[in-house]
């Protein structure tokens, strides 16, 4: 018996730019007692200089130390005053501001952000502090076996700069000074290639008016161009002491804006989507084999990637291997009964979730301007859903089998894997 459709409330978003670049989007949600922002600047990983990596996320910390009139304190009492559930971080492209808030909040939340951005204190004597915590997070990922893999696989996949970090390195931390952090966000922290995603309950004529007096007057510099290299395929083996061994795998898949990027997220839902997947059943429930194993898609703006992880123990690891790639392989060969119709109640589900958090959808909104130059609405995603069959699925993995292969290995002994080895 078909599954019934879903209903999704419509809902309309919009897309304009102010004169100095910024894109702006926005998506009432009338039903809703809450609003959310997002705010991407264009001050990514890829712009960092090679000596000094993790500058950005350095940017990105001392940048919230105090902005317009309000110093350090005075900003948090602020944003904690409005009810503000915030979060910063560093990508390849952008440093992504985001908040949520009850609805009344969000005009003095779009007055702090603009600070934010515009007007940021840098205090130099916080640098110190500012460096310190982010030299405990690169040496709390080096205690994480995982952490260390899958930072390696992905600069494995995409190269020089794609594949960076946001945490850096320790050298590039410890010597960035505060001369080189002022002349980053001076440069970096623009709107040309910036993005300002809201949503939530708002009236749309008062947000335009807010964003262009809060926004309009912030200047615009040339974009910056970066070279971008390339990963190579192989297979590299980083020695360490332990009972277990830590398996990561990527392969190239198409980018988000291909039209068949729907496709291959069925692919991998199938594969890794919820405890009845295949990978989950195969590996670790039938053979226990493993403690924890998914696939995931990744997309850049030109590149995609399908990228997989399985935690095991030393001698199950081999095994592990090879079945993992023996399962990407026999995608190939077709679906099992059901297997589309659970793939399809849970995308489905994760639709209806997205729909009632302005939260995720300022993301999902700010992420589609960026990769696709528009913004998808929920019903046109549904229906990409619905339009999966077992052939559209199986046809895009046969066209885009598993090649080039990158497979980063963590553990006492490397793995018999028929790829070349790099250090």
């Amino acid at each position: 018996m078909d599954q019934p459709k879903s209903v999704l409330p419509s809902i309309a978003s919009h897309h304009w730019t102010l004169a100095n670049g910024l894109s702006v989007l926005a998506e009432p949600m009338p039903h809703l007692r809450s609003a959310a922002v997002s705010l991407l600047v264009p001050a990514g990983l890829q712009y960092e200089p090679a000596a000094r990596l993790g500058l950005a996320g350095l940017a990105c910390e001392l940048s919230q130390r105090g902005a317009g009139a309000r110093d350090s304190r005075a900003l948090l009492e602020a944003m904690d005053d409005l009810g503000i559930e915030r979060t910063s971080s560093v990508g390849t492209f952008h440093t992504a501001f985001a908040g949520a808030m009850p609805h009344d909040s969000l005009d003095d939340a779009l007055e702090l952000y603009a600070d934010i951005v515009q007007r940021p204190h840098l205090p130099a004597d916080e640098l110190d502090e500012v460096q310190q915590l982010a030299l405990q997070e690169i040496r709390a990922n080096e205690d994480e076996p995982a952490q260390r893999l899958m930072q390696r696989i992905r600069l494995a996949q995409y190269g020089e700069p794609l594949g960076r970090s946001p945490q850096g390195t320790q050298s590039g931390v410890e010597n960035s000074t505060i001369d080189e952090l002022q002349s980053f966000i001076q440069t970096f922290f623009q709107p040309q290639d910036a993005i300002l995603s809201v949503a939530g309950r708002f009236e749309l004529d008062w947000l335009r008016e807010r964003v262009d007096r809060l926004f309009g007057q912030w200047q615009s510099r040339p974009s910056s161009m970066v070279n971008l290299g390339e990963g190579n395929p192989g297979y590299i083996h980083l020695e360490q002491a332990s009972h277990q061994v830590h398996i990561g795998l990527a392969m190239p898949a198409v980018p988000m804006n291909d039209p068949e990027y729907m496709e291959l997220r069925g692919a991998v839902g199938i594969l890794s989507d919820g405890a009845t997947s295949r990978l989950f059943q195969r590996i670790r429930e039938e053979r226990g084999l493993c403690y924890t194993v998914y696939a995931t898609c990744h997309s850049l703006r030109d590149r995609g990637a399908v990228f997989c992880y399985s935690g095991t123990s030393s001698d199950r690891a081999q095994e592990t291997l090879d079945l993992l790639l023996a399962e990407l392989d026999r995608l190939s060969q077709g679906l099992e009964p059901g297997e589309l119709e659970r793939l399809k109640i849970r995308l489905q589900s994760s639709l209806i979730m997205e729909q009632e958090s302005c939260a995720a959808r300022v993301g999902a909104m700010a992420s589609d301007w960026f990769y696709l130059r528009r913004i998808r609405s929920l019903e046109e995603i549904q229906d990409q859903v619905d339009r999966l069959t077992e052939q559209t699925i199986i046809n895009h993995w046969r066209q885009h089998p598993p090649r080039d292969l990158r497979i980063v290995t963590v553990g006492p002994h490397p793995l018999q894997v028929g790829l070349p080895r790099f250090d």
